[in-house]
Order: structure tokens, then C-alpha cells, then sequence
């Protein structure tokens, strides 16, 4: 057997990143939001205080700058044989300095971290309510999307989207407005002060250091991405294959396979091994080259200024200064590593986000649609012909009507076709011809929320949310009061389950419904129909994937809940429609047969050999119960004699 084909590193890398520029332009509705002013006064404060911060942190080099000055002038002086006591009886003021302009040094960088720290948390709520906002649209927009999209997207994948998305909204405001915004605010000061207070060669050099500096490391860590994904590749891999080999722990066993998934293990812990220690070197080769850049860079800076002292044009001061403003830039500077790699992973989050946003539903009602109103609860469909892609058509020219009030199954061979048309039904999907009429009005011209309002489904997987049994049958009708969900409750028969559970309806269902038995299961699923009260049904062989004794349970509840409905049933297991008002055989996506269950069986067509293998198969499971229970009959009385 070949190996299979490698997947690319990864898919992020298969389309270009977003341009920053774009992503904040589509994100600056959310970040500005409309119509709520105290928000917007928000980013205006936080943007002030950015100012002033960054004002305060060029003060404090210069605080540091005096100070080395007012020490200089006060050991002349001692040099010179004036006395402490002496210079303080004079009142000559230099001799306090130093003391005062430490103390300023300190109350900056308080005023500084301060500032910065009430900065951030004034932008906090307006980048958590651009989150809320977006996360929020996104979720309802998903509902929108049709079930195309739906079934061809892994919904495990739709929610890292939303998650990633949420998360890269918060953190590209972070990095953008309080790191890079205030980094280029900091370092246009840095080139201002250096020019006012030296000259352009200061400035000059700076940049120059910078522009390297931010060169080395976009490649540095363009290049320590790549190491960085095989590293989590490998540890994904190793961490995927200990919960397999764990969750599969009793075949392990049987086989005496402790051996070989040890060395699959360990195979990829290896290549975890090696992408970690490549990650960390590359690490240290990143961060060597930047503090050899900076260096040499501050060191050309500091022999500029080293060089005017001694030639009288600044004071010792001076060369404080510039050691102090280079070492508070350094700081930001080493977070543009981290910087570049995280805006760019929020970028693409962010977009995939919007890809989703912008992406148009395939069924959107109509400019002029109007609520569906039901008078008779009469189902008709007319030629509909539909096909999931161009290549296959499902449905040719189906055409049927169910009368208001009467029970409609629908047959066939799996593949047929029949619960396309369920889907058809719920405007799910658009038929490529033809029209679907209820009360002689077309559902692609009303509302799609009073159509779905209008109808019942009982599905054959029933799929239920986690949380309480009283949770899921309520979730049928949700004004509904307790007594009328206890009411549904009794006419599903699922009320004397409920009685017999400690918590009654409080009790927890578990993820999918599965603390839940199939039939247990199908019950809720009939009560919360019941509570929505439709007047029209679909029944989607609801009970074939149950055992016989459950099945004629759930079938009596399901002919209550059908009585005077206009009922479709789309059925498996022909026992279940005999009493159906018409029952319409679909083979290869056209109606065969059409007629009574009585009626079919005498015409000896496609319907009646379905009925013939079920029930030989049906004789087949009873023969085969049968002799079992006299095997064991047999067995027991032997070891009794």
C-alpha cells in the first residue's frame, strides 16, 4: 500500500494574509461602534492617555538626564572644597537637586505605568464589545447558511472559527493599539528628542539600527514559524495517537500490542523532540542577532555622544540620556518578533471569520415575502425536479398532493429520493423546477421562519441539546407553560420515564441525548412536536432505527400526534404506513406506484416485493428468536435434570 500524500503544513499558508490595513478597516465599524457614544468616548480617552503615557516615558529619560547633571555640579563642587554644610547655609539650591530630581525620576515612571495601566482597561470594553459583536453576528449569520453549507463543513471546524475569530479580534486589538500603536508613537518621539537635542547624525543612526533590527527579525521569525508548526505538528501527532492507543486500551490488550504502540508513540515524541530543540535554537539565534544589532546600533549612538562631551557641546547628562531613551525603546523592540508572528495569525482568523460573514445564504426569503398563512393545511407538490449537483438529479417531475388532515407515506429503495423531499419541504434546498404550494401558496415566496413555524418534524436520528429533558421538550414551544410541557409529555408516553428519574425534567440528557435510550430519545422528540403544535407533519422514519417492541410504542404515539395533521411520512419500515391514506413508491427519483397499501400489494409492482423482503426477513428474525429461546430452553432443563 503507498503511504498516503502529505497535507500541506499548513492551509493558513495555501492563501495570502490579510493586509492589516484592510482587517482594521473592516473591523473599525465594531471598534467605532454607532450609536453608542460612551464607546467612542472610550477609544478618544484611551488615545489621549496613549499621548500622555508616551510624554511621561520620554520625561523620564530626561529626569535621569538631570539628575546625572545636578551630581555632577554637586561633586565639583565638593571637589572644588565647598562643604555640604556650607553650600546648604548659602541656600544655593543645586545641592537639593539631585534628591528632587530623583524623587521626579520615580513619580514619572509611577505616572507612567499608571497611565498605560487605566489606558488598557478603558480599551478593554471596547474591544470585548467588538468581540461580543462580531461573535455574535457571525453565530446568527451561520444559521442563516443554508444546510449545503452545513453538511459540507465540519461543525467542529465552524466553531474553531468562531473561537479563533473571537480570540484574534481581542488580540489584534491588543497587540495594534496597546503594543504597535504606542511602540511607533515611542519611537517617532525618540527620533524627534534625538535630532532637538543632538543632531540628525543621532537620528539617523537610530533609524538605521531599527530598520535592520525589524528586517532580522521578520525573516528570523518567518523562518522560526515554519520549525515552530512542525513542532506542533509532532506534538498534535503524539498527543492523537496516546488518546487512541488509551481509548482503545482493551484492544491493545487483546492483542498484546503494548510493544508496538509504545514505538509509535515514541516515533513521534522523536520528531517532537527534534522540532523542539530546533525551535529553541532558532530562538536563541533570533534573540542573539537582535541584542548584536541593538548593540552595536546604541554603541555608535553612545560614541556620538560620548564624543560631543568631550568636545563640550552636551553634558555627561547627555549620555545618559541617550542610554536611558535606546534601553526604553529596546524593550517594545524585542516584542516585534511575537509581534509580527500573532498579528499575522490573528489576521487570518479574523478573515476566516469574515469569509463566513460575507458569504451570501443560498436561501434568503424573497424582498416582498409575506408570512404563510394556513387555512387547510393543504401540501402539494408540483413537477419539482432537484439535484444536489448538476451531474445527479434526485427528483424527476415529482408531483403529489396531500389533502388537509390525511396521512401521505412515501416509499422507495434508499436513494430514492424521499427525504430529499422533507428537506424540499422545509425550504432547506430550492427545487431546480417546479413549485411546492401549502394552502395553494408557494413557500419560495413566503416568509421561511412562518413556513418552518407551520411544520412538525420528527426526525429518525433525534438529536438533542445537552441539557435537561424539560430543556428539549420545551424547546418545542418555548412560551409554553409547565403544565402544557408536562401535557406533551403524557402524550408521547414519555411522562412515566420522567417519573421514575430523581431529577424529573431537571435531569441532564447528556451531549447528543446520548444518557438517553433510541426510544426514550424518540419520545421527547414526539413531545416538543406535540408542544409546537403544527398543523402540518413530517414523519422521517422516525422509528426505523428501533427495536419492534419499541417501535409499536412510538407508533401509537405518533398516529395521536397525527390525528387531524396533514401528515407526510417518509417510512423504512413498511409495517408503519398500512393505514396511510395514499402511499407513493419513489424509485430512481419518479413516482412508480401510487395507492393504498391493499391496492399495491395486488398490483405485484415495486412496492410489493419491498413488502415481501421485509416481512421474509421480519419471519427470518422470529424463526431465528425462536429457536434460540428453545435452545436455552433445552440447555436449562438438561443442567437442571
Amino acid at each position: 500500500m503507498s503511504p498516503p500524500k502529505a497535507a500541506p503544513a499548513n492551509p493558513a499558508d495555501a492563501k495570502p494574509t490579510p493586509s492589516l490595513v484592510a482587517t482594521i478597516s473592516k473591523l473599525w465599524p465594531y471598534l467605532w461602534p454607532h450609536g453608542r457614544p460612551d464607546l467612542q468616548r472610550r477609544v478618544f480617552l484611551a488615545f489621549g492617555l496613549l499621548l500622555i503615557a508616551k510624554g511621561v516615558t520620554m520625561v523620564t529619560p530626561f529626569a535621569f538626564k538631570w539628575t546625572t547633571d545636578a551630581l555632577v555640579a554637586v561633586t565639583s563642587g565638593l571637589r572644588a572644597g565647598t562643604t555640604i554644610e556650607q553650600a546648604v547655609t548659602s541656600g544655593s539650591w543645586i545641592w537639593q537637586a539631585p534628591i528632587l530630581l530623583t524623587v521626579i525620576y520615580g513619580i514619572s515612571r509611577i505616572i507612567m505605568a499608571v497611565l498605560t495601566q487605566v489606558r488598557d482597561g478603558l480599551f478593554a470594553k471596547v474591544a470585548m464589545h467588538a468581540v461580543r459583536k462580531l461573535a455574535m453576528q457571525t453565530f446568527e449569520h451561520m444559521h442563516r447558511l443554508s444546510l449545503r453549507f452545513h453538511l459540507e463543513r465540519k461543525t467542529g471546524g465552524l466553531t474553531r472559527v468562531l473561537e479563533r475569530g473571537r480570540e484574534g479580534i481581542e488580540e489584534l486589538s491588543r497587540l495594534v493599539v496597546l503594543t504597535l500603536l504606542p511602540t511607533i508613537v515611542e519611537f517617532c518621539l525618540v527620533m524627534g528628542i534625538l535630532a532637538w537635542e543632538f543632531d540628525w547624525t543621532y537620528s539617523a543612526v537610530v533609524l538605521a539600527m531599527v530598520i535592520v533590527y525589524l528586517a532580522y527579525t521578520y525573516q528570523a521569525t518567518r523562518w522560526r514559524m515554519s520549525i515552530r508548526r512542525r513542532m506542533n505538528d509532532s506534538d498534535t501527532d503524539a498527543n492523537t495517537k496516546a488518546v487512541d492507543s488509551l481509548l482503545n486500551y482493551e484492544t491493545v490488550k487483546y492483542f498484546g500490542a503494548e510493544a508496538r504502540e509504545a514505538m509509535r508513540y515514541d516515533k513521534s515524541m522523536e520528531r517532537y523532540e527534534k522540532a523542539s530543540t530546533e525551535t529553541y535554537t532558532s530562538l536563541a539565534v533570533l534573540n542573539a542577532g537582535q541584542a548584536i544589532i541593538f548593540s552595536i546600533g546604541m554603541t555608535v549612538v553612545m560614541v556620538l555622544a560620548a564624543r560631543d562631551i568631550m568636545a563640550g557641546r552636551v553634558s555627561i547628562g547627555s549620555f545618559v540620556l541617550v542610554n536611558a531613551m535606546l534601553v526604553q525603546l529596546y524593550i517594545p523592540l524585542n516584542l516585534m518578533g511575537m509581534l509580527y508572528r500573532e498579528i499575522k495569525q490573528a489576521l487570518i482568523d479574523i478573515d476566516d471569520m469574515f469569509e463566513i460573514l460575507e458569504r451570501n445564504p443560498e436561501i434568503q426569503d424573497k424582498p416582498n415575502a409575506k408570512p404563510l398563512q394556513i387555512t387547510q393545511g393543504i401540501v402539494r407538490f408540483d413537477d419539482v425536479h432537484f439535484s444536489y449537483n448538476p451531474d445527479r438529479e434526485i427528483l424527476k417531475g415529482v408531483s403529489f398532493e396531500v389533502p388537509a388532515g390525511h396521512t401521505i407515506a412515501i416509499v422507495g429503495p434508499s436513494g430514492a429520493g424521499k427525504s430529499t423531499i422533507s428537506r424540499l419541504l422545509f425550504r432547506f434546498y430550492e427545487p431546480s423546477r417546479g413549485r411546492i404550494l401549502i394552502d395553494g401558496q408557494d413557500i419560495s415566496q413566503v416568509q421561511q421562519a412562518s413556513l418552518r413555524r407551520a411544520i412538525g418534524m420528527v426526525p429518525q436520528d433525534t438529536v438533542l441539546f445537552n441539557d435537561t429533558i424539560g430543556y428539549n421538550v420545551q424547546y418545542g414551544r418555548w412560551d409554553a407553560a409547565a403544565e402544557e410541557v408536562r401535557e406533551a409529555s403524557r402524550l408521547a408516553q414519555i411522562d412515566r420515564v420522567i417519573a421514575y428519574l430523581p431529577e424529573g425534567y431537571e435531569t441532564a440528557v447528556g451531549e447528543r441525548g446520548l444518557k438517553l435510550s433510541g426510544g426514550e430519545k424518540q419520545r421527547v422528540a414526539i413531545a416538543r412536536t406535540i408542544l409546537k403544535g403544527p398543523p402540518i407533519l413530517v414523519l422521517d422514519e422516525a422509528t426505523s432505527a428501533l427495536d419492534s417492541f419499541t417501535e409499536k410504542e412510538i407508533q401509537d404515539a405518533l398516529d395521536r400526534v397525527s390525528e387531524g395533521r396533514t401528515t407526510l411520512v417518509i417510512a423504512h419500515r413498511l409495517s408503519t404506513i398500512i393505514g396511510a391514506d395514499e402511499i407513493i413508491v419513489l424509485d430512481h427519483g419518479k413516482i412508480s406506484e401510487r395507492g393504498t397499501h391493499t391496492s399495491l400489494l395486488a398490483a405485484g409492482g415495486v412496492y410489493a416485493s419491498m413488502w415481501n423482503r421485509q416481512r421474509e426477513a421480519e419471519e427470518a428474525r422470529q424463526t431465528l428468536k425462536r429457536t434460540e429461546e428453545e435452545e436455552r430452553s433445552l440447555l436449562a432443563n438438561a443442567v437442571a435434570n
